[in-house]
């Protein structure tokens, strides 16, 4: 591990020598091996940001690299679709989830190399560090921060940082 690795667990995050309250999965955090589609945990290990999306009608771009989402971009979470934990545009046939959401939990996405880019059936998808619904409460399997700090940490990320998620 190195400062400027993200490390998370249960009882929060650190990175770059700060502490940062931070919500997990309903499921709490789980073995790699152990994580499937909508258990609602947060798979434990080393992984990799390899992407970083934002609304631009509600943030002014966070880092270089972020990429503006549109309203037609979604990300597939249906195992049977072939682009299974991919971003995707409509018409898109198979389940997804909107990327421009009405609330701001998706305002800011950074996306791990969780189950990607070649997708195991089942093995979980969007696994996203993102803003959190209220304090504390309970994502879906991601690491979500209050708004600030989720933009704090955008700003920092080197291309060597790393999201580590211990149990």
């Amino acid at each position: 591990m190195t400062p400027f690795d993200i490390v998370v667990t249960r009882h929060g995050a650190r990175f770059l020598g700060r502490q940062f309250p931070c919500s997990i999965g309903r499921g709490g955090i789980v073995p790699a091996r152990a994580k499937r589609e909508g258990d609602g945990a947060t798979p434990a290990g080393v992984h990799r940001l390899v992407g970083m999306l934002y609304h631009p009608a509600r943030l002014t771009r966070p880092a270089d690299w972020a990429l503006p989402t549109a309203p037609a971009d979604r990300w597939s979470d249906d195992s049977a679709d072939p682009d299974y934990n991919l971003m995707v545009r409509l018409p898109h046939r198979f389940s997804h989830e909107r990327l421009q959401r009405p609330d701001p939990l998706y305002d800011l996405v950074i996306i791990t190399d969780w189950n990607w880019p070649h997708a195991e059936p089942e093995r979980g998808s969007a696994i996203f560090l993102h803003t959190w619904r209220k304090p504390r409460f309970p994502t879906a399997g991601c690491v979500a921060f209050a708004r600030s700090d989720l933009l704090w940490i955008a700003a920092r990320i080197k291309h060597r940082t790393r999201l580590i998620i211990r149990s």
